[in-house]
């Protein structure tokens, strides 16, 4: 199955939100990442979305070239070939842009789509992430404005962030304060500057206390009754059920109820990276600390080339995260339900 259209794409999030699920959007650094995430879908018989960021697309572009348009190309190109081997539907994305990127990263991307639909060419990337949580709502949402325009003529869904995920990630902090719960406030501010859907399909990222890294369950203290809220005030305001294809960021550690609470008011994509990234690092170093004389030259001795050739340990990487992956649809509810 080819990477999604743009229809198939828009197919994938109407039948998620009707359907009460999401897709796990799989952040990946590379052909190897990125052939366990086909994997875990495949086993999972779920459609998927894999993502880059930009810290991933400069680590792809290799570390003397530290190109992200590169990076995120090389990786779009490569699923392009590999996924047409496999029976699910994939979406390509980007993650986290910050203002401070969008020159850098998100706006040549679109511009590469653009250009390649004028060819009448399918878009490089399916989807987009604009991540204003850093700026002012008013600055954060005329980007958005100018943003969703251009991933529309570019037949691109955008992705935007109100309110402030904690944590850590790709160099972006954020503190752990009032500021991680999007107000209904907020939203019928979004409402007012992007439309819902009428200038262009985005998905929003809305704060419930959602925060970056690694913490253990029942730690991070989710409020997922907020997205309800965010959802009732503008779907009172403009006569629309669920009025905003909600995404969840940062939920590693989150309680399985409170997952599934997500869903049921409008989350169609839960972003995964942190427990897959310790789940394709966990066999690797399991390999090293069983095979500690295979893989070193240890005393003067000469090794085990079965043990330290990359093939060995990458295999039981891609295993460890597709078997993550897998787990995180069945979590999603996403498991069974390709479209193929």
């Amino acid at each position: 199955m080819p990477i999604a259209t743009p229809e198939v794409y828009a197919e994938m999030l109407d039948r998620a939100k009707s359907g009460g699920f999401a897709y796990p959007a799989i952040n990946v650094t590379s052909s190897q990442t990125l052939n366990a995430a086909l994997r875990g879908f495949a086993e999972a018989e779920s459609d998927g979305i894999i993502q880059v960021s930009t810290g991933g697309a400069e680590f792809a572009s290799g570390t003397t070239v530290k190109d992200m348009v590169i990076g995120a190309t090389a990786l779009a190109e490569y699923a392009r070939v590999v996924a047409a081997k496999y029976d699910v539907t994939i979406a390509l994305h980007t993650d986290h842009c910050p203002a401070d990127k969008l020159d850098g990263f998100m706006r040549p991307l679109i511009e590469i789509s653009r250009e390649r639909v004028a060819r009448g060419q399918e878009p490089l990337f399916q989807s987009h992430m604009w991540d204003g949580s850093a700026v002012p709502l008013e600055e954060n949402l005329q980007i958005a404005s100018e943003l969703l325009d251009k991933c529309a003529e570019a037949r691109v869904v955008m992705e935007m962030e109100i309110g402030v995920v904690g944590g850590e990630e790709d160099g972006v902090s954020h503190e752990i304060n009032d500021k991680l719960y999007t107000t209904p406030e907020d939203a019928i501010a979004t409402a007012e500057a992007v439309g819902l859907g009428e200038r262009g399909r985005y998905m929003l990222a809305a704060t419930f206390g959602n925060v970056h890294g690694v913490y253990k369950p029942g730690a991070v203290k989710l409020r997922p009754s907020v997205l309800k809220d965010i959802q009732d005030a503008v779907g009172n305001k403009y006569g629309k059920d669920k009025p905003f294809d909600l995404v969840f960021h940062g939920g590693s550690g989150s309680l399985l109820e409170e997952i599934h609470e997500a869903i049921s008011y409008g989350v169609i994509k839960m972003n995964i990276d942190t427990d897959t990234q310790y789940a394709f690092t966990r066999p690797v170093a399991d390999h090293f600390f069983k095979n500690y004389d295979g893989v070193l030259k240890v005393d003067g001795e000469v090794g085990n080339k079965k043990a330290y050739d990359p093939r060995a340990y990458g295999k039981l990487a891609e295993a460890g995260m597709a078997k993550r992956i897998v787990e995180a649809c069945q979590h999603l509810k996403s498991a069974g339900t390709k479209l193929s």
